[in-house]
Parts: C-alpha cells; sequence; structure tokens
C-alpha cells in the first residue's frame, strides 16, 4: 500500500525563533525572494520540504521535516533560503536504487534498496557518477556517515551528478527518506 501526503505546509520566518515577518508556502516555489529576503527560522507543518541557498532548486540543499529556530539548526551556511520542493510521495515501502561508477550509466553499476553509512566500504567506489532512482526517495551526502553537503533524489535518472545538484561526483554515504 502506497502512502502519499496529503497536503505540505510550511512556515518561514525572517527572525530567529519564529518571531517577525513569516510566509506559508503549500508548493513548490522556484523563487522565494519576493516574499523575504532572510530566513532565520522554518517550521514545517506536515510533509518534507528541500529548501535551497539559491533561486530555482540550486545551491546547498537541506532536508527539513520538522521545526528549525534558527538557521544553524538546519545547519545551514547562512539565512538565505531562495526556492523549495516538497517532497510528495513516498512510494510504498520499497526503495530502489542504481549507482554508476561513470557519466551516463557507464561502467561498474550496483543497485541498492537500504541505507549506507560509506560508500567507499560497501562498494568500493571513490565516486558516483550518474544513478537511476527506481522507488523512493533518496538523500545523497558528499561524506560518509550522513555528512557534508546533502543531495535529494526522486525517482528518475541522473545521467551525471550535476542533474543531482553536485558540483563533484563524490558520494560518501546515502540514505532512504522514510520519515514524512
Amino acid at each position: 500500500v502506497s502512502q502519499y501526503i496529503i497536503s505540505e505546509k510550511v512556515n518561514y520566518t525572517c527572525k530567529r525563533d519564529f518571531q517577525g515577518r513569516s510566509h506559508e508556502c503549500m508548493s513548490d516555489c522556484a523563487d522565494l525572494h519576493s516574499y523575504f529576503n532572510r530566513c532565520n527560522s522554518i517550521r514545517v507543518e506536515s510533509g518534507c520540504f528541500v529548501v535551497y541557498e539559491h533561486p530555482n532548486y540550486t545551491g546547498h540543499q537541506y532536508f527539513l521535516k520538522r521545526e528549525y529556530p534558527d538557521y544553524q539548526h538546519w545547519m545551514g551556511f547562512n539565512d538565505s533560503i531562495r526556492s523549495c520542493r516538497c517532497v510528495k510521495n513516498v512510494y510504498g515501502k520499497v526503495y530502489k536504487i542504481r549507482l554508476y561508477e561513470k557519466p551516463d550509466f557507464g561502467g561498474k553499476m550496483v543497485e541498492h534498496g537500504e541505507d549506507c553509512p560509506s560508500v567507499q566500504e560497501a562498494f568500493k567506489l571513490h565516486e558516483i557518477h550518474s544513478c537511476i532512482v527506481l522507488d523512493g526517495a533518496w538523500a545523497f551526502y558528499n561524506e560518509s556517515n550522513y555528512k557534508g553537503r546533502q543531495y535529494f533524489l526522486e525517482r528518475g535518472e541522473y545521467r551525471q551528478h550535476e542533474a543531482w545538484g553536485a558540483t563533484s561526483p563524490a558520494v560518501g554515504s546515502f540514505r532512504r527518506i522514510t520519515k514524512f
């Protein structure tokens, strides 16, 4: 049985601790700049959101599921949030991803369905250049043990690392996004 989020809702607030002017968002938004200049606290009312440092879903990515009284709590580098996406679907309880050591699905391929704290230890891969998400939503991290920059991937094909927003093919760990 598939699960679906009925509605997603997030509130962005210009000051810390949910003070000051706020903006409510219930859908994807490629440019939040017209609603606020700074974002110092975020409250996810329902669902899960990926927020981006720059417009058009670029820059640092952060997965948000709860309350964050200041940007350090979501591991942000600053108070710049310029776009967001709702994580709309959970594709059931099956998670499957194919990882490739070369662009355009070339080289060694590994298929996996569980969290992986160390890509190097599990698969002897130093880099992931492309991947296919067959089921579920996933988070890539550029360091092992779910640390460093994070990247959101939904069902689909990613022919090169830039397609998931990375500046390099370094993937140290990855995990399923399971709790919405």
